[in-house]
C-alpha cells in the first residue's frame, strides 16, 4: 500500500469479473472453481496467483488437480503465473 495500490475484491456477485481482471496487474485467485480465469480476461504482462487447490476428473476416468485459472490461457498472456499445483 506504500506504493500506492489499489486493491479491487471480487466475490460471487460481481457481475463481469473480465473488467476487473483486464484491469489488474496482479490477479490473486483463491476460489474453488476450477479454470474460472482464463488468459482472455487478463492484461497483458500482468501476474496470476493461483490458491485454487480443484480436483476434476478427465475423460478417461482419471482424477487430475488444476487451478482457478487455466494455467495454459493464462501462461500465453500473463507475464508471471503460479502453478496451482506447486
Amino acid at each position: 500500500m506504500g506504493e500506492g495500490a489499489t486493491v479491487t475484491t471480487c466475490h460471487h456477485m460481481t457481475r463481469e469479473l473480465h473488467i476487473h481482471t483486464r484491469k489488474a496487474d496482479a490477479v490473486f485467485v483463491a476460489v474453488g472453481k476450477p479454470n474460472l480465469i482464463t488468459g482472455d480476461m487478463l492484461k497483458p504482462g500482468a501476474a496470476v496467483i493461483d490458491v485454487g487447490i480443484n480436483s476434476v476428473t478427465l475423460q478417461d476416468g482419471t482424477n487430475t488437480i488444476v487451478g482457478d485459472a487455466d494455467f495454459d490461457s493464462c501462461l500465453e498472456t500473463a507475464g508471471w503465473i503460479s502453478s496451482a499445483t506447486g
